[in-house]
């Protein structure tokens, strides 16, 4: 079984350049993959590996500046969720696009998974979604609001538009692991809401800790791992990703008229161009042939 692990940290990094070769170098000693992005203000990602590789990556982690309290969440799988390991340099460690937004300084309540129900189903609770469309699309909590987002980026900007559909409510939100709810906390707190809390550990804590019979939580969970989703106790979803749009589709969407494998599927079918698509054929038909000489071409993103 590989160990999957998923981190992020917030803490002032002065020379996370400084960082990269280094915690590169550890990863790859242990043959763990993944994704790990380190910015001024912290370090975010999701590697795997063995547990004695992964423990060793995370202690490099812990002994950064300002990680020695590091927090993450684990879960498994019986195949390599990733091909290969990236550490990237980034302005944010998740893209809000927002200067002032620091969630060192202060965030929403963090809410435990046993106690979720409870807060979302109170009447003066508005619920919010913080993830993209695409993700929300295969699942989400019972009466969240969806804001429709492309990217992180476009939530400030929703919430402009949209921030007096919950005037004198609490604003519970909630995302995929917590990251993107440190941020998005903070910017409400900033735009003077006064209550908000966030579901701590985010959806795959809930869904790890909460039974399916109490859950209030509905589809499947998108990861940024080659599981593409989970449901309740962390088990594998239905889903395969479209390789080129990166969105989640069924296995039964491969059948749809659109679909072309690396190519296009029902949802990404009408946004690309011709030229778009001869490029994507020809990217295929490389990792084809990648694959027929026995390389490992499994390509992921990191959240953000």
């Amino acid at each position: 079984m590989y160990r999957i692990t998923a981190l992020y940290h917030f803490t002032r990094l002065d020379d996370p350049a400084a960082l990269r070769a280094p915690l590169l170098a550890v990863c790859e000693a242990e043959d763990v993959r993944g994704t790990l992005l380190l910015a001024h203000e912290g370090i975010n990602g999701t590697i795997a590996g063995n547990d004695r590789g992964v423990a060793r990556v995370l202690d490099h982690i812990r002994a950064l500046p300002g990680c020695a309290g590091l927090d993450w969440k684990d879960s498994h799988s019986a195949t390599p969720p990733f091909g290969r390991m990236k550490v990237r340099l980034k302005r944010e460690i998740v893209t809000m696009g927002v200067a002032d937004v620091d969630p060192r300084a202060a965030t929403g309540h963090y809410v435990a998974p046993a106690e979720w129900n409870a807060l979302i189903t109170a009447p003066d609770v508005a619920v919010i979604d913080t993830r993209n469309a695409y993700e929300v699309a295969i699942g989400s909590f019972e009466g969240a609001v969806d804001p429709g987002t492309g990217s992180f980026r476009d939530f400030p900007a929703w919430w402009q538009a949209n921030k007096d559909r919950f005037h004198n409510k609490r604003v519970a939100m909630f995302c995929t692991g917590g990251i993107r709810c440190e941020k998005s906390t903070n910017y409400l707190l900033s735009q003077g809401v006064e209550e908000v809390y966030h579901l701590k550990g985010g959806i795959l804590k809930y869904l790890e800790e909460v039974p399916e019979a109490e859950s209030l939580w509905r589809g499947a969970c998108f990861v940024f791992d080659g599981r593409v989703s989970v449901g309740h106790g962390l088990r594998i979803g239905p889903h395969v990703l479209c390789h080129a749009c990166r969105r989640p589709i069924l296995p039964e969407d491969r059948a749809r008229p659109e679909y072309e494998a690396g190519v296009a599927c029902h949802h990404c079918a009408h946004e690309t161009s011709a030229e778009d698509k001869a490029r994507f054929r020809e990217r295929q038909r490389q990792i084809g042939l990648a694959a027929a000489r026995g390389e490992d071409h499994v390509r992921w993103m990191a959240e953000g």
